[in-house]
């Protein structure tokens, strides 16, 4: 679909189809949707329960084959493989979907080996059975997802706040693949990645891994392997919800004492005045007071560049708001299991 994307974390993006249904809060002001809506006259005809899914064409899904007929010469410029976000547009577990087209979908994976698909979904829960099925019917009956998770498969969840984390991380925990993600965005509340209790009776830690745990019985369990990626950023767009900088602070902090990559890929909207330079005319802000957003307005002066501490955040848009954090960039990706490295890739 779109062979260099302008989202932060992947080089490109593929959409076998189009088309969704809102999952959870972090979906209110959906992107795709709006876009969906802008080509269909205003109405969003692949949207919502019991909306058609768009098939998009046999063109577009050359794409992938002619970008993985490219690896020689990408990597020769960029030093790695080539990262395809999958489905930018809609979601590969979606239960919408033809399960056919799934299956097209991955024989596509398989045969395009040299590309790293990054397969991003708010459907987590779904993950595991549909893509047993359709190795199943690819493999007639001898193949399944957990006998040998493709190297350049990444499994990725969505995570806006303690509560998704908490119900779909040990979903994620539970799907075998190589490398497995969390994209947390837009982040609407902190979260704390250290420990997520299940039902109250286990306790499992994404950061570090989970290991030495028993039925109970006193058997040995198996372990679980700690997450390889955390993707953070705010929201944009048309009715964007402001990200207090603590909630980004915090898991940037998490991920280093663990050593996970963290990538900061937005500020949305809204930012703290420190990333404000030069800003002029009347601006929306937002204060975090007693657990909530209170919005104001307020003019901002050119003339010096300053702007006070407070309030929290300003709206200045996407553009002016950027991506540092307290004067960082954080770039931060794991290496392909492809590439037979674990360690962090720092990219710049």
């Amino acid at each position: 679909m779109t062979e260099r994307s302008n989202i932060e974390w992947t080089d490109a993006t593929f959409n076998p189809w189009e088309g969704c249904q809102k999952m959870g809060l972090g979906c209110d002001h959906c992107y795709a949707e709006t876009r969906n809506a802008r080509f269909g006259g205003g109405v969003a005809p692949n949207w919502g329960p019991g909306a058609p899914r768009r098939r998009t064409s046999a063109e577009n899904w050359r794409q992938p084959i002619k970008w993985n007929a490219e690896h020689d010469a990408f990597v020769a410029e960029h030093g790695r493989r080539r990262r395809v976000f999958c489905a930018s547009l809609a979601d590969v577990f979606d239960n919408a979907v033809d399960p056919q087209w799934r299956i097209d979908l991955l024989q596509l994976i398989a045969d395009t080996p040299n590309l790293d698909w990054l397969l991003l979904t708010k459907r987590i829960g779904n993950a595991h059975q549909m893509l047993d099925a359709a190795l199943d019917v690819m493999s007639h009956g001898l193949t399944r997802w957990a006998d040998y998770p493709w190297p350049n498969v990444w499994i990725g969840a969505t995570i806006a706040n303690q509560i998704e984390a908490d119900r779909d991380i040990p979903k994620l925990m539970a799907v075998p693949a190589r490398v497995r993600f969390l994209s947390m965005e837009p982040l609407l509340g902190p979260v704390d990645l250290t420990r997520i209790d299940i039902n109250g009776w286990a306790e499992i830690y994404p950061l570090t891994g989970t290991t030495e745990c028993t039925d109970d019985d006193g058997n040995p369990m198996p372990d679980i392997p700690a997450l390889d990626w955390i993707i953070v950023g705010g929201e944009s767009g048309p009715g964007a919800r402001p990200m207090h900088p603590d909630w980004a602070r915090s898991l940037r902090d998490q991920c280093a004492a663990a050593g996970v990559p963290f990538l900061f890929k937005q500020w949305g909207e809204w930012t703290p005045g420190v990333n404000v330079e030069r800003h002029a005319g009347i601006v929306k802000t937002a204060m975090w007071l007693n657990s909530e957003w209170s919005v104001g307005m307020e003019s901002l002066a050119a003339d010096d560049g300053h702007i006070d501490d407070e309030p929290d955040l300003y709206r200045v848009g996407k553009k002016a708001a950027g991506r540092r954090l307290d004067g960082c960039t954080h770039n931060e990706f794991p290496r392909s299991p492809k590439e037979g490295h674990d360690h962090v890739n720092r990219e710049h």
